[in-house]
């Protein structure tokens, strides 16, 4: 490569030109028939000629393939067409930050029929399941912040919770939208400074927040991302009840999380936490390769690992237990969607060229690797029609191959059994960016 590219515009990262669709794709081995629906994933890809600042600042584009009766009937690609997709600045001439002007590249879900393109900086915008744009979407104009892109869905209830974070005050607030989709509560959370809060929980009864030391600097503005650790801020977690009320704060060890796996409250009340844990010295190696000017995007120069961690806060003593579950250096954690926030065994990651599945119970972790030059993309769980057991069911990872000739795969493994490899792989007709996050939309 150029030795001016960084190396998030190269190799397994590079952004694609333009946007392509085909038919009738090549598949290997057998996709299971009651896999109906579509699979999209989105991930930063900067127009041609356009070099992003930042891996993170790229717009979005999504990546989708219709699979039916065992077939895969589709694959397309589309930009999520923002304001700021054709030019509009974040902010406007008076400091006032657009909302609606953002790059959406970052999650894709679906809530109360709707699907909704997400980044954590702005609004969300609404696509159709055939990647068309529909627009930014501020529920009926009561959201007033930003959207986080990890909002939590209550598998009992339907509400969707979320936040939205800034760097005036307030600088965190707490949404829920209800089950048919209407925005019903927005409260502001005290958080002592513009902590970059990438991600949240849910239990049954409690929000779970993560006031880290990630923090805004003006100073830094303009040059990629302006966010910097800063150990004075401060780690620590809130737990707080859904409908509001006072946040009682665990002071944890210095560290930072980008992912959550889970959180649940056990037997004796306590809330238990899974998640992937950075600390400083990992830190200090893996942000600054996200940005302009360095030579790779390598955990293993970083000096460390981001790793499956624990904590177990016992609002009753207000005493908190940490503990690393496993070694291997992961992240993007999933799980069977409808224990969202209760009790589960598996947590589904993956490592540079692997995807780890975890019994939370043991701390053990069967994994698949995908082979040389292969790097794992996010795996969705797709629960089995007739699945009876926690982990009966599908896992859905779009991998990607450092060698920019060669054409990315959709690998389909059986959850149950991760070791055994796919037990089907679409061929794309091209190569697709390692990205961020995807959804399976089932048509039922």
């Amino acid at each position: 490569m150029d030795e001016r590219t960084p190396a998030y515009l190269s190799g397994h990262l590079a952004p694609v030109p333009d946007e392509i669709d085909a038919v009738d794709l090549p598949v290997t081995g057998a996709l299971p028939a009651e896999l109906v629906g579509r699979y999209f994933r989105n991930g930063p890809n900067p127009l041609p000629g356009e070099v992003s600042p930042h891996w993170f600042a790229g717009h979005g584009m999504l990546h989708g393939l219709r699979l039916r009766d065992g077939r895969a009937e589709w694959y397309r690609n589309r930009w999520v067409r923002t304001s700021r997709l054709d030019g509009v600045p974040p902010v406007d001439e008076r400091g006032n930050r657009d909302l609606a002007a953002v790059t959406a590249n970052t999650h894709v879900i679906e809530h109360a029929g709707r699907l909704l393109a997400l980044v954590e900086n702005g609004l969300p915008h609404e696509v159709g399941r055939e990647l068309e744009t529909v627009g930014p979407c501020d529920f009926g104009g009561r959201l007033t912040t930003a959207m986080t892109a990890h909002p939590k869905q209550d598998p009992v209830t339907g509400e969707l919770h979320f936040f939205g974070y800034g760097v005036r005050p307030p600088y965190l607030t707490y949404h829920r939208l209800s089950a048919a989709g209407e925005l019903e509560l927005s409260l502001p959370v005290d958080v002592p400074g513009p902590t970059m809060m990438h991600d949240f929980a849910i239990t049954e009864h409690h929000v779970v927040w993560l006031d880290l030391p990630v923090v805004f600097d003006m100073a830094l503005v303009g040059r990629a991302l302006p966010y910097r650790w800063d150990d004075d801020y401060g780690a620590r977690i809130g737990v707080m009840a859904k409908d509001g009320g006072p946040v009682q704060w665990f002071e944890v060890e210095s560290c930072y999380v980008f992912h959550v796996g889970n959180a649940r409250e056990d037997a004796a009340g306590r809330v238990v936490l899974d998640a992937v844990r950075y600390d400083r010295t990992m830190w200090d190696g893996f942000w600054p390769t996200l940005g302009s000017g360095q030579e790779a995007v390598d955990t293993a120069a970083a000096g460390g690992t981001s790793t499956l961690h624990r904590w177990i806060l016992d609002p009753a003593s207000g005493s908190v237990a940490e503990e690393r579950i496993d070694e291997r250096g992961v992240e993007f954690p999933t799980l069977n969607d409808a224990l969202v926030g209760r009790d589960n065994q598996y947590l589904y990651t993956v490592g540079e060229r692997t995807i780890v599945k975890y019994d939370t119970r043991t701390g053990d972790g069967d994994e698949h690797d995908l082979g040389a030059g292969w790097h794992a993309g996010e795996a969705v769980f797709v629960l089995a029609a007739d699945a009876r057991g926690e982990d009966e069911g599908w896992l859905l990872s779009l991998v990607t191959n450092e060698d920019t000739t060669v054409p990315s795969e959709l690998r389909v493994l059986d959850a149950t059994d991760v070791k055994a490899g796919p037990v089907a792989s679409v061929h794309l007709p091209r190569r697709v960016p390692t990205g961020f996050h995807g959804s399976w939309f089932p048509d039922a």
